[in-house]
């Protein structure tokens, strides 16, 4: 099934998305700051809300974790 079609997947695909643009921010910040507007603004906006929201993506990321091994 795709991930557009099943929720826990979409979730975790956007988990994905925002820890994986946080750490390419955080390891080449120019590589996701010159691209602020547009398609790829999307990354610098996920790499944001990793950056703010750092507890709750890591508490998110622990549950979906914890869902994935009790399945």
């Amino acid at each position: 099934m795709s991930a557009l079609f099943n929720f826990q997947s979409l979730l975790l695909v956007i988990l994905l998305v925002i820890c994986t643009c946080t750490y390419i921010r955080a390891v080449a910040p120019r590589l996701v700051d010159r691209n602020k507007e547009g398609f790829m603004g999307l990354f610098f906006m996920s790499a944001r809300i990793g950056e703010r929201l750092s507890p709750y993506v890591a508490l998110a990321c622990v549950a979906m974790a914890v869902t994935m091994l009790v399945q």
